[in-house]
């Protein structure tokens, strides 16, 4: 056992620790939401690929404690190690598998690379021993490296297409506004992205599931993209990572061409921008985001991660519901987002920012310290001077 006080230890976009009791608080209020949001039904089982963090713990939080599901969580996540903290997906899973089992639910956590045949190999095994076929599945990987089972490496990369991007980003290290310049990607930077984060794999799991007969008629299956404003397009939507989220979404049709007969679906939801380790790695998006958080709570429409997921249950992909799509079939809950007056008032101010009124005109407060809170830091609530056990089991 290993107890001590954690601080912080941040640099720039990345963390290199998490607090146990903080993560444990952040889960506690996701599960809180989740038991009250419910659209009603039941879902015996569910698999969430890529549960540790972000929209696929929320997917997980929601499926359980909102649908009373038991599941399977696949993550890839370090474990603690002597007096090094375990990572924050870690101890996310570890209270999620604390409090469902509080409950009398069950919810088997697999710790390993999504990719591989392994992977699938044992959550068929897992959901075979908690009982039955799965009602719903929730793709929401999120791994910027992907390796085949022959040993080949695919790294994905953010980058424009067809010309040099400029724009203005935040220096996280130094809280400065800046202007950033980015390269045009290549031909093999478009097929390593597409292979990383398009939808080979999600079809993949689907394929593996229906061959192993672990799908329950009906059964539902959602992967998580994002769009954004105009402003970004050129960095996100129009550029490699648009390029695989194209991919994902001819990949929901296939896959939805196939369940839809006996009354399941595939859909791609497209969701809120969010402060996580990977959108805070993007140049631009820290910025557009301090910029869309203020102006979304003086709205009073801003959304964390459990409050769009249980939105999305509720309205669109819950038992019996049936999904309200766009023109192009996708789910959107990044509607509040792209509301034309959030959209405009976001606009406005992007012009006007600069490294003197960063903090006065942008939530950029507000940014870090949920950026901080990923990791379970300044969570309200938790006594950060207190010793913590760091070796927590899953």
């Amino acid at each position: 056992m290993s107890s001590q006080v954690v601080a912080p230890r941040i640099r720039g976009f990345i963390c290199l620790n998490a607090h146990p009791a903080g993560c444990a608080v952040n889960v506690q209020r996701q599960v809180a939401l989740a038991e009250q949001g419910t659209g009603g039904g039941r879902w015996g089982r569910a698999l969430v690929i890529g549960a540790s963090t972000g929209y696929g713990l929320a997917s997980l939080i929601s499926a359980v404690f909102g649908y009373g599901a038991d599941a399977v969580a696949l993550c890839l996540e370090r474990a603690p190690q002597g007096d090094k903290p375990g990572s924050a997906g870690w101890y996310n899973l570890a209270e999620v598998g604390r409090a469902a089992r509080a409950k009398g639910r069950k919810v088997t956590t697999l710790n390993g690379d999504a990719f591989s045949s392994q992977a699938k190999d044992d959550a068929v095994a897992a959901l075979r021993a908690l009982g039955g076929p799965v009602d719903v599945v929730i793709y929401s990987l999120a791994s910027p490296r992907r390796v085949d089972a022959d040993g080949k490496s695919w790294s994905s990369v953010l980058k424009p297409l067809g010309g040099t991007y400029r724009s203005k980003s935040i220096d996280l290290n130094k809280d400065v506004v800046n202007e950033i310049t980015i390269e045009p990607a290549s031909g093999d930077d478009i097929e390593a992205t597409v292979k990383v984060m398009g939808g080979e794999d999600w079809q993949a799991w689907m394929d593996r599931l229906a061959k192993e007969k672990v799908l329950a008629p009906g059964c539902r299956t959602v992967a998580y993209s994002y769009i954004g404003p105009e402003l970004t397009h050129p960095i996100y939507t129009n550029g490699t990572i648009g390029r695989a989220k194209a991919h994902l979404e001819a990949t929901a049709k296939v896959l939805h061409a196939g369940l839809s007969p006996s009354g399941g679906g595939a859909w791609v939801s497209v969701n809120k921008a969010l402060v996580t380790q990977a959108s805070s790695a993007i140049p631009v998006v820290p910025l557009y985001i301090s910029l869309l958080y203020k102006v979304m709570k003086a709205k009073g429409t801003h959304e964390g991660p459990i409050e769009q997921i249980v939105r999305l249950f509720r309205d669109h992909v819950g038992p019996g519901k049936t999904p309200q799509l766009d023109a192009q079939g996708r789910i959107r809950i990044d509607d509040w987002e792209m509301a034309p007056d959030v959209q405009k008032a976001v606009a406005d101010l992007w012009p006007t920012i600069t490294t003197e009124n960063l903090l006065a005109a942008s939530d950029y407060a507000g940014f870090k310290q949920e950026f901080r809170s990923l990791f379970g830091f300044e969570v309200p609530g938790v006594d950060y001077t207190k010793p913590v056990e760091l070796d927590v089991a899953l």
